[in-house]
Order: C-alpha cells, then sequence, then structure tokens
C-alpha cells in the first residue's frame, strides 16, 4: 500500500464558524487578531484527527490586504503568531510537519490582478524568508493562473526549503486552471523551479480526477485538496469581498469527502486533505478510511 501524507483541513472557515464573528475581507488574519488562541485549537484538532501537516494560519498576510485597515505594521508580528500556533500543536501533538501557507497576492481566483513575475517575486520572498526558519515547507497554494504561479515559485526559492505548489482549478473543467490556462502548460514552471510537489486545491472535489490526471505527468509527487463551496460567486470575485459571497454545500458529509479523497489517492496522488469548509470530522473520516485500506499516513 501506499504511504500518504495526510494535510489538514481548512482554517479560515474553522476560524470563522468558531469564533461567531461576521466575517469581514480580512478572513481568517481578522480572526487571529480577535480571539488568540483559537488557530493553536484547531492546530491541535487537526493532529487529533490524524493529519500530519499543519498549515500555517499565514495565507493571507500580505501587505496588500493589510494597508486597506492599516494594519500592515503587524505584518511581521501576524507571521510570528501564526507560527507559534503551529509550532506549539506540533510539539504537544509530537509529530508531524509544518507546511507554511502562502496564498496569491492582492486576490484569490482572480485572473484579473496578477502581478507581473518581477513584482510578485520580492513580495513572495519576503513571506518566504520570514516562514522559512519555523517551517518544514513552503506551500503556496491556490494559484489560478500561469504567471501568478510563476511569480509564487520564484519568490519562494527565496526560502531555502522544499517548495509545493497547488493551483486552483476550474470548477467544471478540472483539466483548466481557473484562469483557463491549461494544467498542462504548469511543465515548463515546474521544470525550471522544480517544486517537491505539485497540488491542486480550492476547487469542488469532483474536479480533482481531470486536475490529477495532469499532474500525474508531470514525474513527482502530486495530490488534492478540495473545499465545500457550491461554487465561487461572482461576489465574490468583486474587490475586498467575505466569505459571505461564498455558499456552503450540505452534502458533503465526512464520509462524501472521504469517497472523493480515495478516489484520488487511487489514481495515485500521495498528498491527500482538505481546504475550506472540510474540517477536522472530515480528516478523521478520511484518516480511517486510509489506514483502513493498509495506506501508511506519513
Amino acid at each position: 500500500m501506499a504511504q500518504i501524507t495526510l494535510l489538514d483541513g481548512g482554517m479560515g472557515q474553522e476560524l470563522v464558524n468558531r469564533s461567531g464573528d461576521a466575517p469581514t475581507p480580512l478572513w481568517a488574519t481578522r480572526v487571529m487578531l480577535n480571539h488568540p488562541g483559537l488557530v493553536r485549537q484547531i492546530h491541535d484538532d487537526y493532529f487529533a484527527a490524524g493529519a500530519s501537516i499543519a498549515t500555517t494560519n499565514t495565507y493571507a498576510i500580505h501587505h496588500d490586504r493589510l494597508r486597506r485597515f492599516d494594519l500592515d505594521d503587524q505584518f511581521e508580528a501576524l507571521h510570528r503568531a501564526a507560527l507559534t500556533a503551529a509550532t506549539e500543536a506540533r510539539a504537544a501533538h509530537g509529530r508531524g510537519r509544518i507546511a507554511g501557507s502562502i496564498g496569491p497576492l492582492v486576490a484569490t481566483y482572480r485572473d484579473d490582478v496578477v502581478l507581473p513575475v518581477d513584482e510578485a517575486a520580492p513580495l513572495i520572498a519576503e513571506v518566504a524568508t520570514l516562514l522559512a526558519p519555523h517551517v518544514d515547507l513552503i506551500l503556496l497554494e491556490t494559484l489560478s493562473t500561469l504567471e501568478q504561479a510563476e511569480g509564487a515559485l520564484k519568490g519562494a526559492a527565496a526560502a531555502g526549503r522544499p517548495v509545493w505548489l497547488s493551483v486552483s482549478v476550474h470548477d467544471r473543467k478540472g483539466h483548466l486552471l481557473r484562469s483557463g490556462e491549461p494544467v498542462a502548460d504548469l511543465a515548463p514552471l515546474i521544470a525550471a523551479y522544480q517544486p517537491q510537489a505539485v497540488l491542486a486545491n480550492c476547487s469542488v472535489p469532483e474536479a480533482m480526477g481531470d486536475a490529477l490526471a495532469v499532474l500525474a505527468g508531470f514525474g513527482r509527487p502530486f495530490g488534492a485538496y478540495a473545499n465545500g463551496f457550491t461554487h465561487i460567486s461572482d461576489g465574490f470575485l468583486q474587490d475586498a469581498p467575505t466569505v459571505r459571497e461564498l455558499t456552503h454545500r450540505h452534502d458533503l458529509t465526512p464520509q462524501k469527502y472521504a469517497d472523493f479523497a480515495m478516489g484520488w489517492v487511487a489514481q495515485g496522488a500521495t498528498i491527500v486533505g482538505g481546504c475550506c469548509e472540510v474540517g477536522p470530522a472530515h480528516i478523521a473520516e478520511l484518516a480511517t478510511r486510509l489506514r483502513a485500506a493498509e495506506h501508511e499516513i506519513l
């Protein structure tokens, strides 16, 4: 049987749901400011569920996001707080790795606000360098265009850590990025920057099979972690949206999500987990299913 890395699930939605606060455009970052300790609790719950990776709550801590709310002076402090929560949870659990999350600059899912590679790379490098001493790998998440992927890969190289590249794909055509560009066109970037693993994330589970069929051809470990949204609405593709614009699907039980993920493993995926709206119960069910199938969770 296979050796599987079991990622955690979504952080931002868990923070919003547990805090009881109204969502803001700062999403998980604002909740972290208002509720110290909640991030650590969620990391603890994912480790207890069986996850072997803690993904830092640093996805959206970018200067462009913080400046809108006069919080850019908290840039380094927010990174430190997120890193501390992950490292303390791992220490308490006694095992696991930490993935330093870096999300898209400016906005998620949008191909109309992507910075040129040479502008994006130094901004990503700044974050990657902050994360590097405290993480086992850099996880570049939810990249939706080829240019966005290249800027992130170029910047992440500054960290001197293994890099995992994860792209968000079209919800109905998983062989395409959200931009409409073919996932296959990532090949030259993967050859040039040599990420350790390639993944698809934050798209519906139904899209992941087609994405993985392409990622499998890149000759390195691959995997997927899907979201639990019905779709990405037009309202979320505006400036400074909140998660009110996204609709949680009610049919994606832990059992159904595990069915999808076990299908990905059958395709050869060795890295699986969850993204937004996929919580500890989903990860626990997936861990149970992986062990029942005699896979080893690394």
